[in-house]
């Protein structure tokens, strides 16, 4: 057994059993990944796979557990690496983060410049992703630190530390009737052609739910990814638009009026997470110290601990 036939395991299933795709993503032959699953097999004598012909479909019961163990087994070789790393050169390494285009653009921008002048010798990635895709980046190792507010408390794998609160505001056209009204409604926002993000990003589903506790159902004329994307349309005129309140420059954003509507929306929290069992080099921990003055290294450290234990 060795790890290049856990990796072309863990790779089979994220590839959907395409093994051309999985010689491909590690940089191999596909007859070279079929001689590996053959010689996994007739080692442990079970079949991993479930075959039809020459098509791998799924896996089989025992691959599926395999496959557990396999995905442990590979974050803890890559933790060595990492452990190495942090005694030999504790201020050089990479540092991978995903996270959605709101925090990337609005809330890290600081934060990341800070960092890099105490580390500027740590290659920093940054990969922009939708919150569930966050989740299973962290579950799959590939990233270090996930940043986002949907999503990542629902994850038992998950440890989660709150980063900020927000709420949502209203953007509209400079010059638009709703800048005249001192306190705004749902019902007067219903009024108008309405523009936010997609289900599932940005805490869309609060703006749902604070609509549909008055009875009122907004013309949502269009869904999008990202804040600017939002902010690009409404400036055409197209619309007028919920976003997060943060999501606002105003030496930029000057086609459009920032509207307070705290008041109409619950807040919304952004998190941190990391994945248990993942091993993070010092300069991750200073990382999330930066976001948040209530973190620690022994803060995060406890916390990964006790959900370990649970």
């Amino acid at each position: 057994m060795n790890f290049q036939q856990l990796r072309i395991l863990q790779e089979a299933v994220r590839q959907n059993y395409n093994l051309t795709e999985v010689a491909n993503a590690l940089f191999t032959s596909q007859s070279g990944v079929s001689k590996h699953i053959k010689d996994l097999e007739d080692e442990l004598g079970i079949e991993i796979f479930i075959r039809r012909g020459k098509r791998f479909l799924g896996l089989t019961e025992p691959g599926q557990q395999l496959l557990e163990i396999v995905k442990r087994m590979l974050i803890d070789a890559n933790n060595i690496k990492q452990l190495a790393d942090q005694f030999s050169n504790a201020e050089a390494g990479s540092l991978d983060i995903a996270t959605t285009h709101t925090q990337a653009c609005y809330k890290l921008p600081p934060i990341i410049t800070a960092f890099k002048k105490l580390y500027p010798r740590v290659h920093l990635a940054i990969h922009q992703a939708k919150p569930n895709e966050i989740a299973a980046m962290l579950q799959e190792g590939k990233v270090d630190i996930g940043i986002a507010t949907e999503s990542l408390m629902q994850q038992q794998h998950l440890a989660t530390f709150p980063f900020y609160v927000w709420s949502h505001a209203l953007i509209v056209p400079k010059g638009h009737p709703l800048e005249k009204i001192p306190d705004l409604s749902l019902e007067a926002i219903a009024e108008y052609p309405l523009i936010t993000y997609f289900h599932g990003m940005t805490g869309r589903l609060k703006i749902d739910e604070a609509f549909s506790r008055v009875g009122v159902t907004p013309d949502i004329i269009m869904s999008a990814l990202d804040s600017d994307v939002i902010k690009t349309y409404v400036s055409l005129g197209l619309g007028i638009g919920i976003i997060a309140s943060v999501a606002i420059n105003p030496e930029r954003d000057t086609a459009i009026s920032l509207l307070d509507c705290s008041h109409l929306f619950e807040p919304n929290t952004t998190y941190i997470a990391v994945r248990r069992g993942h091993y993070l080099r010092g300069y991750a921990y200073r990382f999330m110290e930066l976001c948040s003055a209530r973190l620690n290294e022994q803060t995060i450290r406890e916390a990964l601990t006790h959900i370990t234990e649970e």
